[in-house]
């Protein structure tokens, strides 16, 4: 099914029994955000809230927060598009009559893959009036803020070199009634764009869509090859060619079927401080400065809704968007890297902070191969760990993972750092804004001539004392806590000392029968799985934070030898972590069976 705009989709999950509408009135500021982070983790319903304090218009959030909405959004799994699309591609390899007449299905699918004209007005210009976001519901997510963010905006651009269109998801920081900040990041196709207008001392016309079909959204969030059009991909998606019109004020086609549309212009040179944010990292990304974007004219449908999602510690709305995204794309890149056979990014780690790829090894160190294209490729290029497992392991299977490596990596062999190298805007565990450090972790199993001599005739074994469990407070008392996972990685938490005790850890023999030993803060819940994987992958840089019980240099080649270990307590000078303020907590519990309490609502 192909949903024209983002109010058909919404009768349709209506019909579903997928939307709860709440007609009491509620805040932007704060009190949505709790309530949807709620509601998601429970895996509830679309919550279409009626009337938002401040505002005349209506607020939709949690449009994608389960997999099976995903499903209906694409009208199929999110596999499915990928798996299609890389068939169609080795089906015309080489091309021929016969190859195109049995793709013939597929080549009608891709036909949609472009724009058209609307016959009629265009809904997203059926009202045309001066900027004024102050009207608007938008949020103010977390306590520390730097104010509202608009947090679902199709942000729209062209390549001033060479007219190719980009459509992205960049966060609005709202300065005031006409102006925001635009969190332009790196290896982004707006970004480069404005790169390309300062370059030739520019301004910018930037045109944000809001709302939209699903499809639409959905692609402004894939990560395309630079010169992939995400509007022309979203006709793909929907199987049907994108409406697009003439924007008012601006050279630039807008989506016709869009809620709301925003135009304006970006200055080349011109910066204010953006942020602080509640980011998917689950912490506050810091101010920085940021380009800024001036809004000429706002034109919107007469009956707009105003949509938003809350991104914060996982799972949040992204979680099942970055999971689509990757079910879309993994097919794709094995076009390229046909060796691969599956990779996953973790959103318990916000995605960049670790990918797993399963490939099959044809020649030795095939895989640290893979590895080193694959963090020179599109938003992979910002991965900070990156573990490469054989094919037959699941890359979603944490605890297989884990268990390959157990078997198979060897430091000395199987450890590759990449510091000084692109991270996430996003990533503050290096302190320094786009700059940090990688590391391959190579589980995969050695081919014969890899074999270390000394680990030939056995393993190491799990943290244990004849069979009972071992008090590693013994080593430092400020240990109040430990767990093993897949007796490969050993959780270990402290009250304080993280880099002191993670040396200590190293010279330990009984910390070092693991093969990799983290260190975490007290925050952290060890017995939850997710929560452990957030405390540990977003907070250490590999150049800084990885320390092994042996290490050497020969020449200019460092040589590692035993446990891995890693820092990952929380420092001095990192942002602190998303919490919602007790007040809010206690008024959303005591509200909520006003929100909920009407008949046929969840």
């Amino acid at each position: 099914m192909a949903f024209p705009d983002l109010q058909s989709f919404l009768r349709f999950l209506d019909h579903e029994g997928e939307v709860a509408r709440i007609g009491v009135e509620v805040d932007p500021e704060l009190e949505i955000t709790e309530i949807a982070t709620r509601v998601l983790r429970e895996g509830g319903p679309v919550l279409f809230f009626e009337r938002v304090k401040g505002s005349s218009f209506p607020l939709v959030i949690n449009l994608f927060g389960t997999a099976r909405r995903i499903e209906m959004a694409l009208g199929r799994p999110p596999a499915e598009i990928g798996e299609n699309l890389a068939k169609l591609a080795e089906g015309l390899n080489p091309p021929s009559m016969r190859r195109v007449w049995a793709q013939r299905s597929a080549l009608r699918d891709l036909v949609n893959m472009r724009t058209a004209t609307p016959r009629s007005q265009a809904l997203s210009q059926e009202v045309s009036e001066a900027p004024d976001l102050n009207k608007l519901p938008i949020l103010k997510c977390w306590p520390n803020d730097g104010g509202r963010f608009v947090t679902l905006p199709l942000v729209l651009t062209t390549d001033p070199a060479t007219g190719r269109r980009n459509l992205g998801m960049y966060r609005l920081h709202v300065f005031d009634a006409r102006t925001t900040g635009m969190h332009w990041q790196i290896q982004k196709g707006g970004r480069f764009h404005y790169y390309e207008a300062s370059a030739r001392r520019q301004s910018i016309e930037v045109a944000v869509a809001l709302g939209g079909d699903p499809a639409l959204i959905l692609a402004a969030t894939l990560p395309l090859p630079e010169n992939i059009d995400e509007i022309a991909f979203a006709g793909l998606l929907r199987r049907k060619p994108y409406p697009m019109v003439p924007a008012e004020t601006l050279s630039l086609s807008v989506p016709a079927n869009a809620e709301f549309i925003l135009e304006g212009v970006v200055p080349y040179e011109e910066r204010a401080m953006e942020g602080p944010f509640g980011d998917h990292y689950g912490y506050y990304s810091r101010e920085a400065p940021f380009p800024v974007f001036h809004l000429k004219r706002i034109t919107r449908r007469r009956n707009a809704i105003y949509p938003a999602t809350v991104v914060g510690k996982p799972p949040q709305e992204d979680a099942y968007i970055g999971n689509a995204t990757q079910e879309i794309m993994t097919p794709l890149i094995r076009l390229i890297h046909p060796e691969v056979a599956d990779l996953w990014a973790y959103y318990e780690t916000g995605f960049h902070a670790l990918t797993v790829v399963s490939v099959k090894v044809r020649y030795r160190k095939e895989a640290v191969k893979t590895a080193l294209s694959l963090l020179g490729t599109g938003q992979l290029t910002l991965c900070k760990v990156i573990v490469m497992v054989d094919a037959e392991v699941d890359p979603k299977d944490f605890d297989a993972v884990l268990a390959a490596a157990g078997r198979n990596f060897e430091p000395e062999r199987d450890f590759v750092l990449i510091p000084g190298a692109p991270i996430d805007t996003l990533d503050f565990s290096s302190f320094r804004m786009h700059l940090g450090s990688k590391m391959i972790v190579d589980a995969t199993s050695p081919v014969e001539e890899d074999t270390l001599p000394e680990e030939k005739g056995g393993s190491r074994g799990a943290i244990s004392s004849g069979g009972e469990e071992v008090d590693l407070s013994a080593v430092d008392p400020r240990i109040c806590g430990h767990r093993l996972l897949a007796g490969t990685l050993l959780a270990v938490k402290v009250s304080s000392g993280g880099r002191e005790i993670a040396e200590k850890l190293a010279k330990t023999p009984l910390a070092s029968s693991a093969k990799i030993v983290a260190v975490v803060s007290s925050d952290v819940k060890l017995e939850d799985r997710m929560a452990l994987m957030w405390g540990i992958f977003t907070r250490f840089d590999p150049a800084r934070d990885v320390l092994f019980a042996e290490a050497e240099l020969r020449g200019s080649w460092p040589i590692y030898r035993g446990s891995m270990i890693i820092d990952a307590t929380f420092k001095e000078g990192y942002p602190e972590p998303l919490e919602m303020t007790e007040e809010v907590k206690e008024k959303v519990s005591k509200r909520w069976g006003e929100y909920f309490g009407r008949p046929g609502l969840s």
